[in-house]
């Protein structure tokens, strides 16, 4: 076991020590925007990309616009948030990162579920998924709970 003392408790766990959730609420918001900031960035090329193709199909490839932001949302998400350092950019600038649990580490497949899972809560109970967050323990919002995850501070 790898415990240690923190002002007189023992902690067997860093998702047990509660300085790992001081202001982590504030961080995934902000998070969050810069995430969607580079998202809305990535987008552009392809954006231009399906405008040619539109032109060359006579407006058939604009059809891809309704699909365009999701998918470049769903690649970023995949090999960020799924990547070794289970953080966006966006967590990364905030000193935050998602943690499963159960100790395993959080994949491509699961970073796309706890997204999708998400974007589907907030359509469904949008105030609810984030309220939520100021009455659970270590801040979860809705799709942590479902998951099993948290969200903790790497700068502690």
């Amino acid at each position: 076991m790898n415990a240690r003392i923190l002002h007189g408790e023992i902690i067997t766990n860093r998702l047990d020590d509660n300085r790992a959730y001081d202001g982590v609420r504030t961080r995934r918001v902000l998070a969050f925007f810069i995430d969607y900031l580079i998202v809305g960035l990535l987008s552009i090329p392809f954006a231009i990309l399906v405008l040619l193709l539109g032109l060359l199909t006579f407006g058939l490839g604009w059809a891809l616009f309704g699909f365009l932001v999701p998918l470049v949302a769903l690649t970023y998400v995949w090999f960020t948030l799924g990547g070794k350092e289970q953080a966006t950019v966006g967590m990364k600038w905030m000193n935050i990162r998602l943690e499963r649990l159960d100790g395993q580490p959080v994949d491509g497949i699961f970073a796309l579920i706890h997204s999708i899972l998400f974007w589907a809560a907030n359509v469904i109970l949008t105030p609810l998924v984030l309220l939520i967050m100021l009455f659970t323990d270590r801040k979860r919002a809705l799709h942590d709970l479902l998951l099993g995850t948290v969200v903790i501070r790497t700068d502690r």
